[in-house]
C-alpha cells in the first residue's frame, strides 16, 4: 500500500503543477503572400476557458471592444482596414441595451499590405478585454512586430513582442487574488457532484454490494483490523478508478497541446452547437435507460475478466474487485458519472478532475464508513422495489438538466427554439410528471406494487409540486432569481406581464468640489450611479475625504462590467446602501477600462519599464499592485493614512451583507480616532 501510494505522488504533484498558468490571451502571427508583393497579415488570439472576449464593435456607451492599429514599416502600405476572419457570437445584452459580439476559444484578425523593398516589418499594437459569466479581466495589451520578406510563404514570417511588452500585467505586480466571485460555480458543481455519488449509492446495482462487500472483508480479513485496512483499500481503488483515467487524460492533452489546446477543446466543448445538442440527447438516452427502456452495460468479457482475478492475494486482488465494482454497476452509474463530467466540461480544465473526485469520494465512503463500524450495517434499509424508484426519479432529473445544453446551442446560435416559456413548459411537465410518479399514479416496467403511499414519498411528492407551483409564473414573467443559471433569459420570453422600460443605474453625476474648490478630474465624461456624488481620481478623493472626515469608498469597476452593473442595480439602489454611501462615505470610482489618455506628468512607469498612459491602464496597475485583483467589482474601505478599514468585498448580491460591510467600515473608521 506505502508504494503504491508513493507511486502515485509524482502523478499527483504533476497534476497541481499542471494547473498553474496564465488566464489571458496568447497572441500569435502568420503572413501569407498574395502575389504581386501583396501579403495577409493574420492575427490570432487563444482565449483561455471560461473566457470570452469582445469583437471590434464599436460600441459608443457599451463594452471594451477590441482594438487592433498597425504601423507599417518603410516600404510598406495598408491596403483596407482591419479584417475579422472569426465570426463573432452576436447576441442583445440587457445591461448595455445593444447587441454585442464574442469570441470564445480563439479569434482571428487580418490586414492585407504591400511590399515595396525588398523586406521589412509592421508593428501590431493590440488592446482586449476577457469577460467570463462572474467578472472581467482588467483591459490588457501587446504590441507585436511582424516581419515581411519578399517572397514569404504562408507562416514563415515570425511576429515578435518586444521585450517591454507583457502579455499580462500579473508579471509585474503581486500575485494576483482570484476574486470571489469566480469560485461560486465551482463549489455548486463540487456539491453537486457529491449528491450524485450519494444517490448512486441508492441505485439497485450498488446498494445490495454495500453490506455483500463490506461483510467479505470482515470475514476474510483474519482480523477486524486488517478488514477495515483491506475496506479503506477497497475504497481507495475505486476512487482511483474514477478520478485518475480522467485526469490522465486531460493531463496529457495540456502537457501535449498546452493551455491553448486544452482552452480550445474545454470552450468548443462549452459553447459550440454540436457537443452541447450530443450532451442533451446523451442525457435523454440515460433518461430512457432509467425509466427501463433498456440497459446500458459494460461487455460481458470484461466484467468476468476482472472477476477472475479479484481472487488474488494483496492489493491486486481488492483493486480488481474495485474494479468488477466499477464495472457491474455501470448500469447505475455510467448515467450520473456522464452527467457529472459533462456538466464540469464548462469549468476551467480542472474542473472534471474535482469533480470526479468529489463524486468518488461519496461513493466510496459507505465502503470504508461501514467497514470501520459494522454495526450500523443492521440499520440499513432491505433492497426491494424502493431502489428501481430511486432510479426513475433520476431520470426524471435527467430529462431537466438535460434541457440545458439544448438551450445553450439554442442561445449561442439564435435558433430561437427553446425561448424560455418553451423550456419552463418543460420542466413544469416534468416536474408535474415525476409529482404523480411519487403519488403512485404512474407506474414502469419493473416498478413493484405499491399498496399505500409512505410518509417519504409524500413528502417528495410535495416537494414537487411545490417547486411546480414556483415555476409556473415563470410562464408570465416572473424572474426566478433561484434557477436564473438554468434558464435561458428574460429577452427571449415572448411574453411578460407589466414589461417595462430597464431600470437603469446610470445618470449624471452631482457635481462636488475637490479641497480646492475645482470640478473633480474626469468628471466631465464618468458619472456615478442613481445621482451620487464622487470622485474619479484617488487623490483628489483622499483629500477630499480627509477634510470632511469620512472614510472613502473605492469603486475599482470598469465600462464594460456585467456585474458592476447588476451590483449597482440590485444592491447600490437598495435605500439603506444608497443612505449609507451617500451620507457617511466619499466615494471614488477607478475605471480599469477606461481609454482616456492623461497628460504625461500622471503617466505611471511599471517596475518592468513600461509606461502606463491611459487612466484605464493606470487603475488596473494600482488594484493590481496594491490590492493583488485583477476583477471587478471590488470595494476597498480605506480609513486614514491609506489604511484599509475592513477586508475588502467583491461581487456579492446580498444586500444585508454588502450593508454590514459599509457600517463595520464607518465603526472602524471612528475606532481609529
Amino acid at each position: 500500500m506505502y508504494k503504491l501510494i508513493r507511486s502515485l505522488l509524482p502523478v499527483i504533484a504533476a497534476l497541481f503543477a499542471a494547473t498553474a498558468g496564465a488566464q489571458n490571451a496568447d497572441w500569435k502571427s502568420t503572413v501569407e503572400p498574395l502575389g504581386d508583393n501583396a501579403y495577409r497579415i493574420v492575427l490570432e488570439a487563444a482565449i483561455p476557458a471560461p473566457y470570452h472576449m469582445y469583437d471590434m464593435g464599436p460600441y459608443e456607451g457599451g463594452p471594451n471592444a477590441t482594438a487592433i492599429v498597425f504601423t507599417p514599416g518603410e516600404g510598406v502600405a495598408l491596403e483596407g482596414g482591419v479584417e475579422q476572419l472569426t465570426t463573432p457570437d452576436r447576441h442583445y445584452d440587457k445591461t448595455f441595451e445593444m447587441e454585442i459580439g464574442t469570441f470564445a476559444g480563439k479569434a482571428r484578425f487580418a490586414q492585407r499590405v504591400k511590399l515595396s523593398v525588398p523586406e521589412s516589418s509592421v508593428k501590431a499594437q493590440i488592446e482586449w478585454m476577457l469577460c467570463d459569466d462572474t467578472s472581467c479581466m482588467p483591459p490588457d495589451d501587446t504590441e507585436l512586430t511582424i516581419a515581411i520578406p519578399a517572397g514569404a510563404t504562408p507562416g514563415n514570417a515570425a511576429a515578435t513582442a518586444p521585450a517591454e511588452s507583457e502579455k499580462a500585467p500579473a508579471a509585474e505586480v503581486a500575485p494576483v487574488q482570484k476574486d470571489v466571485a469566480g469560485s461560486g460555480s465551482l463549489w455548486a458543481l463540487i456539491i453537486e457532484a457529491i449528491l450524485w455519488g450519494f444517490a448512486a449509492l441508492l441505485t439497485p446495482c450498488v446498494f445490495p454490494m454495500v453490506p455483500m462487500t463490506v461483510s467479505f472483508f470482515m470475514k476474510s480479513a483474519g482480523s477486524p483490523a486488517m478488514g477495515r485496512i483491506r475496506a479503506g483499500a477497497y475504497g481507495f481503488f475505486i476512487v482511483a478508478l474514477y478520478t485518475l483515467p480522467i485526469a490522465a487524460i486531460i493531463l496529457i492533452t495540456r502537457v501535449l497541446g498546452g493551455d491553448a489546446v486544452t482552452a480550445d477543446i474545454f470552450n468548443w466543448l462549452a459553447t459550440h452547437w454540436l457537443p452541447n445538442v450530443l450532451f442533451f440527447l446523451v442525457f435523454m438516452v440515460f433518461a430512457a435507460s432509467f425509466f427501463g427502456a433498456f440497459e446500458i452495460t459494460m461487455p460481458s468479457w470484461m466484467v468476468n475478466k476482472s472477476d477472475s482475478k479479484a481472487d488474488s492475494k494483496g492489493l491486486a486482488g481488492i483493486f480488481f474487485m474495485a474494479l468488477t465494482l466499477v464495472l457491474v454497476s455501470f448500469s447505475c452509474t455510467g448515467p450520473i458519472v456522464g452527467s457529472v463530467l459533462i456538466k464540469s466540461t464548462a469549468g476551467e480544465f480542472w474542473t472534471p478532475i474535482i469533480t470526479m473526485l468529489a463524486f468518488s469520494l461519496a461513493f466510496a465512503l459507505p465502503f470504508t464508513l461501514f467497514a470501520f463500524f459494522p454495526a450500523m450495517l443492521k440499520k440499513l434499509p432491505k433492497s426491494g422495489g424502493w431502489l428501481n424508484s430511486v432510479k426513475v426519479v433520476l431520470g426524471f432529473i435527467e430529462v431537466a438538466l438535460g434541457m440545458k445544453f439544448l438551450s445553450v446551442a439554442d442561445q449561442t446560435y439564435h435558433w430561437g427554439l427553446l425561448d424560455r416559456e418553451i423550456y419552463l413548459a418543460v420542466w413544469i411537465v416534468t416536474f408535474s410528471l415525476l409529482g404523480l410518479y411519487l403519488l403512485g399514479k404512474i407506474k414502469f416496467a419493473h416498478d413493484s406494487d405499491t399498496p399505500y403511499l409512505g410518509v417519504g414519498r409524500l413528502a417528495l411528492a410535495i416537494i414537487t409540486f411545490s417547486f411546480v407551483v414556483y415555476l409556473i409564473p415563470g410562464m408570465w414573467g416572473a424572474p426566478l432569481k433561484g434557477l436564473s443559471g438554468y434558464l435561458p433569459p428574460l429577452h427571449t420570453q415572448d411574453f411578460v406581464i407589466g414589461q417595462g422600460a430597464p431600470s437603469s443605474t446610470g445618470g449624471d453625476a452631482r457635481m462636488l468640489l475637490t479641497v480646492d474648490g475645482r470640478k473633480p478630474k474626469h468628471s466631465d465624461f464618468l458619472h456615478l450611479p442613481h445621482g451620487l456624488e464622487g470622485f474619479f481620481d484617488l487623490k483628489e478623493a483622499e483629500a477630499y475625504a480627509a477634510k470632511v472626515g469620512k472614510p472613502l469608498f473605492i469603486d475599482f469597476t470598469g465600462h464594460g462590467c456585467v456585474n458592476c452593473r447588476e451590483m449597482e442595480a440590485r444592491v447600490w439602489s437598495d435605500p439603506q446602501v444608497l443612505d449609507i454611501l451617500r451620507n457617511d462615505y466619499v466615494i471614488v470610482a477607478l475605471f480599469s477600462d477606461d481609454k482616456k489618455v492623461l497628460p504625461e506628468d500622471e503617466w505611471v512607469t511599471t517596475d518592468s519599464g513600461k509606461v502606463l498612459k491611459s487612466l484605464g491602464k493606470i487603475n488596473s496597475h494600482y488594484a493590481l499592485k496594491t490590492f493583488g485583483v485583477n476583477a471587478q467589482p471590488y470595494y476597498v474601505l480605506q480609513g486614514r493614512d491609506g489604511k484599509t478599514l475592513v477586508p475588502p468585498r467583491g461581487y456579492d448580491l446580498s444586500i444585508p451583507g454588502f450593508v454590514e460591510f459599509l457600517r463595520s467600515g464607518v465603526e472602524a473608521y471612528k475606532n481609529q480616532q
